[in-house]
């Protein structure tokens, strides 16, 4: 635990060898990075950065204990909730902040799917609550309260229960609350002793926040006066809650021994998920996650390759992601985007144009994306994303970037990080209603192309196979690689389609991701690649950095 100077800028090194990629998230008095640990053996890793600001009156010493406490936790932490915690890889000091360094978390905060005004529905948040709900009783279970939680310390994956993060930072300092003071419970706010029921009042601010867009309590100028809104004012009445409103209301009780249990807070989050008409049948559901609980955070797991985290994937949500129902959210605007895939190609249907979205394919030789999949029934209808200018960017949008990778901003309003070199090889349009940009190089057998359309149904399986399919039966040698999968794509419902087909007396392979944006409105990515080059190392690592990267909507 070495004192460093600051570095702060994107790109600059911390302690000499974490290199920060981009912002991932801020909130009062943390800002979290996506970055690079350039000090390995086998070269870059990648990590998230975060720097907390700690009371300009600490000492250095106390500072220190801090980040001592940190690490501490987290190893704690791991060995007792498996998959569900971000691993701490380092802490360190610097003269008025905290950096922490944790392993690679392949997903997106909660803070940021929020700030980019996306609005979960409640079954959607009462699985996270659940998840929620399982970390802090494994934790409670040794004595440990969070103390920090907030939706900057949620992450949410593709695939796979919540991550948390931030363990260990309450009570390393006599501050009452270091960061996010509109998430502090009012015993906090009033500086008194916490316990398990602050944690509680979290997972209700929380839920409270995903479903209706905005904090139970409003961050004001100071942190102080925050935390006497928090501690002082009458709660926000929230609208949009439903089912989840016992657990959200029981949840924010100001008087802690009036608080609702954790076990009853369960049971109601339960009910929400039964009594939500867009979730999975109650019976199947209520199964799938007695079954979960029993291999819940304190007793399996396994290690996912990928050099991320591990992960605990429970029944729970592998059955919620079957059904394509796993999402649940609606958005306003932009959008964020991850994941991990299967394969890819594909030629247009019989007309020359994409089924779903009308828009006439690329050139024949170099495959074209699948037209992606539209939105859920409960979504609201929300203008396509403002265009920016096109702009190469040595910063990813989101996760690492790979070396040789460079991120590309497209007019049309989305980005993604491509291979040196890479520049847009064709466009196609449908009026102001689809578009196809197609991607690749000169020289360079492979192609990635981007669909965006206003016209997409509502079930992501059903684009690919009714509409898609078809198109595709025409071409050359096709042929689908296994079934159409659903799945969730940074928290949208999203499905994906594998095929091969012969292109110029070549057998290529495409992985084709659709997904739902709301109002009829979707992208899909298509990467296509020779067969025989199919499982290169290169080709997977370009493929990772594409769904890693991309970004639909103003950037």
């Amino acid at each position: 635990m070495t004192m460093v100077k600051a570095h702060v800028s994107t790109h600059e090194l911390v302690a000499g060898r974490y290199r920060l990629l981009g912002v991932v998230h801020r909130e009062t008095n943390r800002v979290s990075w996506y970055g690079e640990y350039a000090d390995g053996p086998a070269g870059s890793r990648p990590c998230l950065v975060t720097r907390i600001e700690l009371p300009a009156d600490l000492a250095e010493e106390d500072a220190h204990r801090a980040a001592e406490r940190v690490v501490r936790m987290s190893e704690t932490m791991t060995r007792v909730c498996p998959g569900r915690i971000a691993t701490v890889l380092d802490a360190l000091v610097e003269a008025g902040s905290l950096w922490t360094v944790t392993e690679w978390i392949d997903g997106l905060p909660l803070g940021q799917l929020i700030e980019q005004r996306r609005v979960f529905r409640p079954a959607r948040a009462a699985r996270i609550g659940l998840e929620l709900l399982d970390v802090l009783e494994a934790a409670h279970g040794e004595g440990i309260t969070h103390g920090e939680l907030s939706p900057g310390q949620v992450f949410v994956r593709a695939r796979g229960p919540v991550v948390v993060t931030g363990f260990g930072l309450a009570g390393a300092t006599l501050a009452p609350r270091l960061a996010a003071p509109a998430y502090a419970s009012p015993e906090q706010a009033r500086d008194e002793r916490i316990g398990p029921a602050a944690d509680l009042w979290a997972v209700g601010a929380i839920l409270y926040t995903v479903v209706e867009g905005r904090p139970p309590y409003r961050d004001r100028d100071r942190p102080e006066a925050t935390l006497k809104g928090v501690d002082r004012l009458p709660l926000r009445t929230p609208l949009r809650s439903g089912a989840l409103g016992p657990a959200v209301q029981g949840l924010l009780r100001k008087e802690s021994r009036e608080r609702m249990t954790r076990p009853t807070a369960r049971q109601n989050l339960v009910r929400a998920l039964e009594e939500d008409t867009h979730a999975v049948p109650a019976p199947r559901l209520r199964r799938a996650y007695a079954v979960a609980r029993v291999a819940g955070p304190r007793w399996s797991g396994r290690t996912m390759a990928a050099g991320t985290a591990l992960a605990v994937v429970t029944v729970a949500v592998a059955a919620l992601a079957a059904t394509g129902q796993l999402p649940g959210i609606e958005q306003t605007a932009s959008d964020s985007a991850q994941s991990r895939p299967s394969s890819p190609g594909a030629p247009p249907g019989e007309d020359g144009a994409d089924r779903v979205t009308g828009v006439p394919a690329p050139d024949p030789g170099r495959p074209a994306p699948a037209s992606p999949p539209a939105t859920s029934p409960d979504t609201s209808p929300t203008p396509a994303p403002a265009p920016s200018p096109t702009a190469a960017s040595p910063s990813a949008t989101a996760g690492t970037l790979p070396a040789g990778f460079r991120v590309l901003r497209a007019p049309e309003g989305f980005s993604v990080a491509l291979p040196e070199g890479w520049t847009r090889l064709d466009t196609a349009r449908s009026g102001d209603l689809a578009y196809r940009v197609t991607f690749g190089a000169e020289g360079d057998p492979r192609t990635l192309a981007v669909t965006y359309s206003e016209r997409v149904g509502p079930d992501p399986v059903a684009v690919w196979r009714e509409d898609v399919e078809p198109g595709l039966r025409g071409a050359d040698g096709f042929e689908r690689i296994g079934a159409i999968e659903a799945t969730t794509y940074q928290g949208y419902e999203a499905a994906d389609m594998e095929w091969l087909v012969d292109v110029d007396g070549t057998r290529v392979r495409t992985f084709g991701r659709g997904f739902l944006l709301g109002g009829h409105r979707g992208f899909s990515l298509r990467w296509t690649t020779p067969a025989a080059d199919w499982d290169t190392t290169a080709n997977r690592r370009a493929l990772d950095a594409f769904l890693t990267t991309f970004r639909p909507g103003p950037v």
